[in-house]
């Protein structure tokens, strides 16, 4: 007997592996025209399948992954290294990082402190607390 692939909607697996934050934002993205499958538009209904090289632009930088495994629950983040191969070049992370930082740095003239949430945030960027 054969094995019964795995079907799994593009948006729900998009979702489930921490590319988008919701799922809304993954089908708008698909939508949108920001998500390619094997350099072609994809809809948030394609079926994903093993192999597909799936380039995805995020709020902050553009994603290039490789689908190793099939899911449509969403996991912990050190989960999603076996459902994917990252092929992200570090340019881009650099990037979103470059992005980031002008994000937290800015502050208005009189503004007054830095918000605990803020205070966070540089943190991290400077490295002294938990990454971004």
């Amino acid at each position: 007997m054969e094995e019964v692939e795995k079907k799994v909607r593009l948006d729900r697996w998009l979702w489930a592996t921490r590319i988008y934050k919701t799922r809304a934002l993954a089908i708008e993205a698909c939508r949108g025209g920001k998500v390619r499958i094997n350099d072609e538009k994809a809809k948030p209904s394609h079926r994903v399948k093993i192999g597909e090289t799936i380039v995805a632009q995020t709020e902050a930088m553009k994603r290039t992954v490789v689908v190793k495994q099939l899911t449509e629950k969403r996991m912990g983040a050190k989960l999603v290294e076996e459902f994917l191969d990252d092929l992200t070049p570090p340019e881009e992370r650099v990037a979103k990082k470059e992005t980031l930082a002008q994000v937290i740095l800015k502050r208005e003239p009189g503004a007054g402190r830095p918000t605990k949430k803020e205070r966070r945030q540089m943190d991290a960027f400077w490295g002294e607390g938990d990454e971004y």
